[in-house]
């Protein structure tokens, strides 16, 4: 064996080893007596911060839970038995401190039932989790704080973190994510999604049934739903691409965007412009904020108190709709196919032409204060109402 400057010889002979050079001969002893799974360990100190990294290997089951303190990554269907790796880093006021705290600090591996249980150390130490595994139906991982990231799982998987990003993409199952504050970020979902943050954003590609998304504070994405969508955010805006089934959004401040649903579109708005593309019907509450409806086959109940109202019937199922604004003004533009019977009334107008009609059978009136027009378009058909104060109620063929 030989020796640097780091050892010397005493006057009996005996050698006296530096503390470096006893912290690797404690490692190397470590090693020899590793529990079964284990098969490495690194451990370095410096300046009062010590990390020990752990890997190990098991036969994984179906099934597989992480209790974890800090950043966990989880790759599934990437290798035939499942392979970790724990990073335990302690800081302390000396080196010999931290070692001691990492040194006591256990990674217990579980198996043999239907679920692999891997926990890691807290307390005094944070922990950063890599893992890869093999064909996986269930993901379970819940960690006190950091991000997460799970990909490639065959079934369900549920995530809980204090604080962090969260990633999923490739799962096949349902989701169940939170986080106390961190975007959420989803890829590729098979089943039905359920995202909570505290304050952050939510993204998601695509889910193939039903999508609940919620955040405190942050913008919601979501580009493609196979079912029924519900977003809630406390400040923020909410985009849709498009959902296989009705749509219900809320948002404390901020743009509402419905490309295309399946189903009746519900939106609430405290302050911010609504945009709706297709839909079967719309119900729409805004405190403040301009409404674009197009392509609306069903039912619309839009109301809001400050802003303009536009909005293009589509088909031949409009049932009984009402659009009223407090401060701004009405446009409503109707296909030759679609019979309706106008009801229009506009408080407080000055003039009959607050009220201008393309159709020869809705004409406006004054009565009173008000400037009123009713009559059938195209046949008649299902009640429009519009109701305006102040602004311009415009009825147009499309």
């Amino acid at each position: 064996m030989r020796f640097n400057a780091e050892t010397r010889s005493n006057r009996g002979g005996s050698l006296v080893f530096s503390p470096r050079v006893l912290c690797v001969l404690c490692v190397s002893a470590l090693s020899s007596l590793l529990p079964g799974g284990l098969y490495g360990q690194q451990l370095t100190c410096r300046n009062g911060r010590c990390e020990r990294v752990i890997n190990g290997s098991v036969p994984a089951a179906a099934r597989l839970r992480i209790r974890a303190h800090g950043p966990v990554t989880l790759q599934g269907g990437t290798v035939p038995n499942l392979t970790y790796t724990v990073k335990i880093t302690a800081t302390a006021r000396t080196d010999a401190e931290a070692r001691r705290i990492v040194l006591m600090s256990a990674v217990r591996v579980e198996s043999g039932g239907p679920w692999t249980v891997l926990n890691t150390p807290g307390g005094p130490v944070e922990t950063t989790v890599s893992v890869k595994a093999s064909r996986l139906t269930a993901v379970n991982v819940t960690t006190s704080d950091g991000a997460v990231q799970v990909t490639g799982i065959e079934g369900q998987v549920d995530v809980d973190t204090g604080a962090g990003e969260i990633m999923v993409d490739r799962v096949r199952g349902d989701c169940n994510l939170t986080t106390g504050g961190g975007h959420i970020r989803c890829g590729q979902v098979g089943g039905a999604l359920k995202c909570s943050t505290g304050a952050g954003k939510v993204s998601v590609d695509s889910v193939r049934g039903e999508a609940v998304l919620a955040t405190q504070g942050g913008d919601i994405y979501a580009r493609e739903a196979g079912g029924v969508v519900r977003a809630e955010t406390g400040g923020g805006g909410v985009h849709i691409g498009t959902a296989g089934g009705p749509v219900t959004a809320i948002s404390g401040g901020g743009e509402i965007i419905v490309e295309k649903s399946g189903g009746i579109v519900t939106l609430r708005n405290m302050a911010g412009p609504v945009n709706v593309g297709t839909a079967a019907g719309v119900r729409c509450d805004s405190a403040s904020g301009g409404i674009r409806l197009a392509n609306i086959s069903g039912p619309i109940r839009v109301a809001t108190s400050m802003g303009s109202i536009n909005a293009t019937l589509y088909g031949s199922n409009v049932a009984d709709s009402y659009l009223a604004t407090g401060n701004g003004d009405i446009t409503v533009l109707i296909p030759s196919n679609l019979g309706v019977t106008i009801q229009a009334d506009n408080t407080m107008a000055d003039t009959l032409r607050r009220i201008i009609s393309d159709f020869s059978a809705v004409q406006p009136r004054r009565q009173g204060t008000h400037v009123v027009a009713a009559g059938t378009v195209n046949g008649g058909g299902p009640v429009l109402q519009l109701a305006a104060t102040g602004g311009t109620i415009f009825i147009k063929k499309q």
